[in-house]
């Protein structure tokens, strides 16, 4: 593609990296990414890939801005209390990068509707803040075939993993069943530092951007972990589970639709996505 002098001077940090460049630069304004949830996390990957020039971003939540959202979802702000998230952020990225299509979509994500909702994206990214939803990402993408970058923050700590289908793991290979329900605390519950979600929703930008352009080393094979209090970052090894249910060689789980009833209606039932 051939830059406008406006979109030189735009994109001129990113043009003069010898990793990125004008291809590079070039790849990231055609990319089409899918990002779940306008929350903790989904505010700071939206806001940095806006800003980068991704070409396109659907962000996909059903919940409206409140005032205990201020404190970490960068954003929205008082004048867009009780506006859908979807709406919120479509404005504030818009106001940042008019040249990137912002889809805003004010629906709840589940097992009827994701597979068509992100098929046609190059990169899925799970800002979501509960398990049924996270399994689901995961498996719809493993299914089709797309990467997914998956984060995770509560109280000071955080983590980002990126899957690859086909090259290593995948998020039934970290975490193979869900935690029984109540095992695990929400940020509602529990909290979580307002900059925590900017630092890990960074990181997965910075995978997001990786990515597109074909450069670095992801966290393909691995799982990055982030504790704000002892300021010390930790990257765990993940094997890739030959007995996988989806992933692995002989994979049970071949469609959206084999999931047992009560599972799609977990995920029907959940809270809104981005209580993070």
């Amino acid at each position: 593609m051939e830059f406008t002098e406006e979109q030189i001077m735009r994109y001129s940090r990113h043009i003069i990296l010898p990793e990125v460049g004008g291809k590079g630069q070039a790849k990231i304004n055609s990319a089409k990414v899918f990002l779940i949830g306008a929350g903790g996390l989904g505010c700071p990957v939206g806001y940095f890939l806006t800003a980068a020039g991704v070409g396109k971003i659907a962000i996909v939540d059903d919940d409206n801005v409140e005032l205990s959202n201020l404190q970490r979802q960068i954003a929205h702000n008082v004048n867009t209390i009780g506006m859908p998230k979807v709406d919120s952020v479509k404005a504030t990225f818009n106001a940042l990068n008019p040249d990137v299509e912002i889809v805003p979509l004010k629906l709840r994500l589940n097992c009827d509707n994701i597979m068509d909702l992100i098929k046609d994206y190059d990169v899925v990214v799970d800002g979501s803040d509960n398990f049924p939803t996270r399994y689901m990402v995961n498996d719809a993408c493993v299914l089709l075939g797309k990467p997914l970058v998956s984060g995770a923050v509560l109280r000071f700590e955080g983590q980002v993993t990126t899957i690859i289908p086909g090259v290593g793991h995948c998020y039934r290979c970290l975490f193979e069943e869900m935690p029984p329900e109540g095992m695990v605390p929400s940020c509602q519950e529990a909290g979580v530092l307002g900059v925590l979600p900017g630092i890990i929703g960074g990181l997965q930008a910075m995978e997001v951007l990786k990515l597109i352009i074909g450069k670095g080393d992801l966290l393909k094979e691995s799982l990055l972990l982030f504790d704000g209090l002892k300021m010390t970052f930790r990257k765990v090894k993940v094997p890739k589970n030959p007995d996988c249910p989806v992933c692995g060689k002989n994979p049970t789980i071949t469609k959206l639709g084999e999931y047992a009833a009560n599972y799609c209606s977990m995920v029907k039932s959940t809270p809104p996505l981005t209580t993070h």
